[in-house]
């Protein structure tokens, strides 16, 4: 399998998770549009849409960087529009996007109660909503949230309500979405990292450095879209994935390369429920 000359347009792709798919898919010589807010250099985050997009062609892929607010529902269809025109269609679209803010409801200000609805739940559903008419016209094409399995539990949801229901109401358009593209053989399916990965967020809200060092690094989650993005369409949607299950069932075997840290042991991530155990 090879993603040659596909087309992806991948939300919050300027860094993390985003990036690293990114690059994953341009070493086969792909076509990514990486749709970021982050045009100039920010005190606390790496890397811009530029700097994504420098290491992108460096890698061996053909980039366009475009400035999106994936709030903004106008942007976001321009932004589907000229990744087709540039690129002669679109093939996979990755709603990595998030925002994230780990607070209990009495300090939960209700900005950031909407801007976490309006980036993760309303942005997902508005990006795979105008890809839709690129989608159909391509060969294989996949929708990819990274969200978590629907794993309805008090425990996932008491310490932090407002950003567990945002993230969560990405893979509920993962449900309905899956189910309603199904017969036009649109895949639909969820990616979530069972341990902590190594990004901006862990490093900013989750305890800096020694955290850090309790991670994995984000290609454990570029490897698995990859190897998602590897199945047909019709015979794979609908699908909650963890990372290291998945590429257990593809054939990985050691992953301690993907660790930061390999003396270090690994902090679980948020949302990963008790019956999806790790692989052996």
């Amino acid at each position: 399998m090879s993603l040659a000359g596909k087309t992806l347009f991948i939300t919050g792709a300027s860094r993390g998770i985003g990036l690293a798919i990114a690059l994953r898919a341009a070493r086969d010589g792909a076509n990514i549009a990486i749709a970021a807010k982050t045009a100039t250099p920010h005190p606390k985050l790496t890397g811009t849409i530029f700097t994504a997009a420098d290491e992108i062609e460096r890698a061996g892929g053909r980039a366009l960087p475009i400035i999106v607010d994936v709030r903004d529902e106008v942007v976001v269809k321009e932004s589907l529009a000229k990744t087709a025109a540039r690129f002669g269609g679109i093939d996979i679209v990755v709603n990595n996007a998030s925002a994230i803010q780990l607070t209990g409801v009495i300090d939960t200000e209700m900005k950031r109660f909407d801007l976490m609805h309006q980036v993760n739940a309303r942005a997902t559903f508005a990006v795979s909503k105008w890809a839709i008419p690129y989608l159909e016209r391509a060969a294989n094409p996949h929708i990819l949230m990274i969200s978590p399995p629907l794993d309805m539990k008090e425990k996932w949801f008491a310490p932090h309500t407002a950003y567990s229901m945002a993230k969560f109401g990405m893979s509920l358009v993962v449900l309905g979405l899956a189910g309603e593209l199904r017969p036009k053989g649109i895949a639909v399916n969820a990616l979530w990292p069972r341990t902590i990965i190594a990004t901006a967020a862990v490093q900013n809200l989750l305890g800096g450095d020694s955290m850090m060092r309790k991670a994995r690094k984000p290609a454990i989650m570029a490897d698995a879209a990859y190897a998602l993005f590897a199945h047909p369409s019709r015979e794979m949607t609908g699908q909650f994935l963890i990372d290291d299950s998945f590429l257990a069932q593809n054939g990985v075997k050691d992953f301690d390369p993907y660790r930061v840290d390999p003396t270090q042991e690994l902090s679980p991530d948020f949302f990963v429920p008790d019956n999806m155990p790790p692989p052996h």
